[in-house]
């Protein structure tokens, strides 16, 4: 923009101002031209928050070629004719290298997890306190296929084995279980007695077994392979 405004009996003038290492800070400031170089430092410190002491002005025209130097501070304003101001900064200044804009480069405050835990008033302690009054208000959403694509090599008849326990048995049903979460579960007939039911779950049947072999498990939990049944007389090593 032009720089200076010419008005009847004004002796005022619009810089625009611009910072050497402050790349996002740009100003229209007003300053009267009888103002001295060091009162416009003061006012310019207020609105960039580099100090008087590290700040140095350069002139420039409006094709952004340089005029002049603002060195003497106890010179007036208006001895140097001004047309459009830049801010630049002494090398030393706090905001050179960036880091009063680029946030990754301020050290960022981190807590242990044992002080964490013995803070009072914290987020995660007003979660914990919601979650007991009404657990499904932070119950993660599961969709329909959660969980399909670990479905791709287990087949019905499959020897598996289930964690945790190392629980031995065979691929009774793979798919939606209605009646339980959504997503896909693995009907499991273990070898011995270590499940929960004969295949029916909360009154729905997905598959046959006897009493306490069957399980409803997440395909997560399953590994099929050449897992052949434990002989129960077997007896382990002992070192």
């Amino acid at each position: 923009m032009a720089g200076r405004l010419q008005i009847d009996g004004d002796d005022s003038v619009l810089l625009h101002i611009t910072h050497s290492n402050l790349k996002t800070f740009s100003a229209d400031v007003r300053f009267s031209l009888q103002s001295t170089v060091e009162s416009v430092k003061e006012k310019l410190w207020r609105k960039c928050g580099t100090s008087v002491n590290y700040m140095s002005l350069e002139l420039y025209n409006d094709n952004k070629s340089k005029i002049c130097d603002l060195a003497d501070d106890s010179r007036p304003l208006g001895f140097y004719s001004p047309l459009d101001g830049h801010i630049s900064n002494n090398p030393s200044s706090l905001t050179s290298g960036g880091w009063l804009e680029d946030t990754s480069l301020v050290e960022k405050y981190t807590i242990s997890e044992e002080d964490y835990e013995k803070r009072g008033g914290t987020f995660r302690k007003f979660k914990d306190r919601l979650v007991s009054q009404n657990p499904s208000t932070f119950e993660p959403k599961i969709t329909e296929n959660y969980m399909e694509d670990l479905c791709a090599n287990i087949k019905v008849g499959d020897r598996c084995e289930v964690e945790p326990g190392e629980k031995r048995g065979f691929v009774k049903f793979v798919g939606r279980a209605e009646s339980l979460s959504p997503g896909f579960w693995i009907g499991v007939q273990y070898d011995e007695p270590l499940g929960k039911h004969d295949g029916m779950v909360k009154g729905v049947r997905y598959f046959e077994c006897p009493s306490l072999h069957g399980a409803m498990v997440r395909p997560d939990k399953v590994k099929v392979g050449d897992f052949p049944e434990r002989d129960p007389f077997e007896e382990e090593e002992i070192p």
